[in-house]
């Protein structure tokens, strides 16, 4: 992120640790350094973040298909 070593290992380590928000700027140049998309920063768990990896890297003519078969899919039961 052109921070430096030591710079940038504390700034990473207060965006862990909640200390600090990754500004918007900045969260595009550490999804680029990190090849993922933004959206995968932002997930609100793993398995969410893993499902938008794994649509990221699918070939972009087969994603429509994957979207529309999540999207209709029935939820699991639980219980």
């Amino acid at each position: 992120m052109g921070l430096g070593k030591d710079k940038g290992s504390s700034r990473i380590n207060r965006y862990e640790h909640q200390v600090t928000a990754v500004g918007f700027d900045n969260l595009q140049k550490l999804a680029e350094i990190l090849e993922v998309p933004v959206a995968y920063l932002l997930a609100e768990t793993p398995a969410m973040a893993n499902a938008i990896l794994a649509l990221s890297r699918m070939p972009e003519d087969k994603r429509p298909e994957v979207v529309k078969r999540l999207l209709t899919a029935q939820p699991a039961k639980s219980g």
